[in-house]
């Protein structure tokens, strides 16, 4: 049976409170869209759109215009036939109707008269201990991980591949000396490094790995080399007793299979704000038992909501989940009832 809704859908924008500096730029403002689904019941289904263009989604102008061609009446099939090209829109909108569901929706025991149910905040306080917090790229990374590691993070990412590789080892030399034992830290290039700049972190990272007076854990390295240089990522993996983690690579489904089919058996990073279909993505998951690291989109309360569903039920091995970022947000619940009820 298809189930009709009402469909409607907001933009937003959110500045992040100093800028992110990855390989890929700065970046200073997220934008996003909510969207809202009401059944024929009237329960609602809540479901967000956060495109990063630049790791392999659609823009956020692309998910704005198939917003806008939609008719205000959609059905259960023309959300299952969006494209892949529009892997954020999937996402978004197959959250929506599964969130539909009543975890969230009018009807499943809130106030009847309301038309507006935010998503339950309490579920998304982190648990800090299986949660990865990104620290900022270059010295700053020394003054904010004390203030992380108190809120009770024991898993930090720092971003590599954004000054000279020189000035980042020094400041990485100094990182690990004063990081409290028992740490786990991955680096994350973004794809920034050159192929010997990449064996050079490598080499530093397995040497460090040697030595038993080193108490803490260098967990792995996050996309080394550019996306078209998987062979070398591939060989590099082989290579080396640290980790390798592919993320850019595997940003949406169709890229994560391919890798997979090309021999990839190592740590696949998954973002599911921008991985696609999410019942496609259990299947793959389910089917391969690939070692995975979920990870955030920088997405609100919404899609994290949905990410972290996904990653609860799809989780290997344990590794911390890379949505410890909410240090780089105002914290305002308001924001989303605001966003709705005054356009």
């Amino acid at each position: 049976m298809t189930n009709d809704y009402r469909f409607e859908f907001r933009p937003y924008q959110r500045k992040f409170l100093r800028s992110l500096t990855t390989n890929h730029g700065k970046w200073d403002i997220r934008e996003g869209i909510i969207l809202r689904l009401t059944n024929e019941s009237g329960k609602l289904g809540w479901g967000e759109i956060a495109p990063i263009s630049w790791f392999g989604s659609e823009t956020i102008e692309q998910a704005l215009d198939f917003c806008r061609q939609l008719p205000v009446e959609i059905t259960d099939e023309i959300i299952f036939s969006i494209p892949d090209e529009l892997p954020a829109c999937q996402f978004g909108f197959e959250s929506a109707c599964e969130m539909g569901s009543g975890e969230w929706g009018v009807g499943s025991g809130g106030d009847e008269g309301d038309n507006f149910m935010t998503p339950n905040f309490s579920l998304l306080t982190p648990n800090s201990l299986f949660y990865s917090a990104l620290l900022p790229a270059g010295e700053a990374a020394l003054n904010q991980w004390e203030t992380l590691w108190q809120q009770g993070y024991r898993t930090f990412k720092w971003k590599i591949g954004v000054y000279a590789i020189a000035d980042e080892l020094e400041i990485f030399e100094s990182l690990i000396q004063t990081l409290p034992a028992f740490t786990k830290l991955r680096l994350d290039a973004n794809g920034g490094l050159t192929y010997e700049e990449a064996n050079l972190w490598l080499r530093t990272c397995d040497n460090l790995k040697a030595n038993p007076e080193l108490p803490l854990e260098i967990e792995f390295i996050e996309q080394p080399l550019p996306v078209e240089q998987f062979q070398e990522m591939l060989e590099l993996s082989t290579s080396y007793e640290t980790a390798i983690a592919l993320d850019e690579s595997v940003a949406t489904l169709g890229q994560l299979a391919a890798c997979y089919q090309q021999g990839w058996r190592g740590i696949f990073v998954i973002k599911p704000g921008i991985a696609g279909s999410p019942s496609r993505l259990r299947k793959f998951c389910h089917q391969h038992q690939i070692d995975t690291v979920f990870s955030s989109v920088f997405e609100t309360a919404i899609a994290k909501q949905a990410a972290l569903q996904l990653a609860a039920e799809l989780s290997q091995n344990n590794r911390a989940i890379g949505f410890g970022i909410d240090h780089f947000f105002e914290q305002e619940e308001t924001w989303f009832q605001s966003l709705w009820n005054d356009l």
